[in-house]
C-alpha cells in the first residue's frame, strides 16, 4: 500500500506492508488524517520524543532509525474485522477514533510506530473499542479534526475553569484555537488570545475569542491589569509548546493565578520555582483526552457547537506531505493542513479563513 514514510528525517512516499487486524482490531481505509504539531516536531527529534515517553514511564517500542508512518488525527472507513471483535460498526462505517493499539505485549502509538502505521498510509489497523462513528453528515475532513479539538476539550477540563475567571489563551496555533474552542462551548469567557502573529488572531477571533491582542504591542500583565478584577481569578492556557514560555507566563500572571500547560515541549525547558513560589501559582499539564472528552468533542463538532470551517486552510495528497509540513512553519499562511487520499492534485490551498 501507498504511505508517506518519515525515513532518515526525510518524508517520502513508498510501499509499505499491507496491515492485517489482530485481535480486537479492524482494518481501515484511511479518508482524511491532519497533520501535528508535533509531527513536525518529531520528524527531526523523534528520538527526544521517545525518550520523553520512556522517562515520563510510558516506554514505547520504537526505532526511530527504522521507518514510521505518521498520522494520529485521521477518519477513516471500515473495511473489515479481526477476531474477537463484536462487529459492531459495519464495513464502510466512517470513524475517527484514539490512536492507540493495545494488546497483551502493551500499547502502541498508532502514527508513532514502526509496526502500526498511522494516517498518512491508504489503510490502518484500530483498535475496535476505541472507535466512534461519524454522525450528522459530518464529512471525513471535518471529522478528522476531532483529535486535535480534543485536546482543548481535556485542558479545559483538567482547568475546571470557575465561571467568574479570567481567562487568557497565550498561542493561537491549532491547540490554542482548540481551548479557544472548548471554552466557549462550555460558555466560559470573555476570553483573551494573545499572540504575534496576526493571521492566528484572526483564526482566534474566527473560534470565539473575545478578545485577542498582538503580543508585540502589550504585555501579558498589561492585559490582565484591565480585564475583570482582582478577585477573580487568571487562567492561563499555555499553547505554545517552546522553552521559556511558561516561565513568562508566570512572570506575568497575577498572584494566585493558574497555568495549565498545554503546548507540548520536545527540548529542556525549566521555570523559576521563586517567582511561583512568592505568588502561589498553581500549575498542571494537560497531555491527550479520555474517551469521553474524544467523544463529547466530536459530537460538538457534528452539532455545530464547535466549527472546525475556519482552521482548515489546506488538503494535500501523500505526495504533498512535504510540503504542507513546510508550509505549517510559516503561521500566516495555514492553521491546520489534512492529508487526503481522495486528492489528486500536490497542490496546497492558501486560503485563509477571514
Amino acid at each position: 500500500m501507498r504511505a508517506v514514510v518519515l525515513r532518515n528525517g526525510e518524508l517520502i512516499v513508498a510501499e509499505q506492508p499491507e496491515p492485517a487486524p489482530g485481535e480486537g482490531q479492524v482494518l481501515v481505509r484511511t479518508r482524511t488524517c491532519g497533520i501535528c504539531g508535533t509531527d513536525l516536531h518529531a520528524r527531526h527529534h523523534l528520538a527526544n520524543f521517545l525518550d520523553g515517553m520512556t522517562r515520563s514511564g510510558s516506554h514505547l517500542p520504537t526505532d526511530p532509525r527504522a521507518d514510521v508512518v505518521f498520522g494520529h488525527e485521521f477518519c477513516g472507513e471500515i473495511l473489515d474485522h479481526g477476531p474477537n471483535t463484536d462487529q459492531r460498526l459495519a464495513p464502510g462505517t466512517l470513524v475517527v477514533g484514539l490512536p492507540y493499539i493495545t494488546g497483551p505485549a502493551g500499547a502502541e502509538y498508532v502514527g508513532y510506530s514502526n509496526r502500526f502505521p498511522g494516517g498518512f498510509a491508504e489503510r490502518m489497523v484500530l483498535t475496535e473499542r476505541l472507535l466512534f462513528p461519524v454522525g450528522n453528515g459530518l464529512s471525513a475532513d471535518h471529522a478528522a479534526l476531532t483529535e486535535p479539538f480534543a485536546i482543548g476539550e481535556h485542558a479545559v477540563a483538567r482547568a475546571r475553569v470557575p465561571e467568574d475567571a479570567r481567562i487568557m489563551v497565550v498561542g493561537c496555533g491549532p491547540i490554542g484555537l482548540a481551548v479557544i474552542a472548548a471554552l466557549k462551548a462550555r460558555g466560559l469567557g470573555p476570553v483573551v488570545a494573545i499572540d504575534f502573529s496576526p493571521a492566528r488572531r484572526r483564526f482566534a477571533e474566527a473560534m470565539g475569542a473575545d478578545i485577542v491582542v498582538d503580543a508585540a504591542d502589550e504585555t501579558q500583565a498589561s492585559v490582565w491589569a484591565r480585564i475583570g478584577n482582582r478577585k477573580q481569578r487568571a487562567v492561563a492556557f499555555e499553547c505554545v509548546g517552546r522553552p521559556g514560555v511558561v516561565q513568562h507566563i508566570i512572570e506575568e500572571l497575577p498572584r494566585n493565578g493558574f497555568v495549565v500547560v498545554v503546548g507540548n515541549v520536545l527540548e529542556p525547558s525549566s521555570i523559576d520555582q521563586v517567582i511561583a513560589f512568592n505568588k502561589e501559582i498553581d500549575i498542571c499539564f494537560a497531555q491527550n483526552y479520555t474517551s469521553g472528552e474524544f467523544r463529547s468533542t466530536l459530537d460538538n463538532i457534528a452539532e455545530g457547537r464547535i466549527d472546525v470551517t475556519p482552521v482548515l486552510t489546506g488538503i494535500v495528497p501523500p505526495e504533498g506531505v512535504a510540503a504542507g509540513f513546510d508550509a505549517l512553519a510559516d503561521p500566516e499562511k495555514h492553521a491546520k493542513i489534512i492529508v487526503s487520499f481522495d486528492v489528486p492534485a500536490p497542490d496546497i490551498s492558501d486560503h485563509i479563513s477571514d
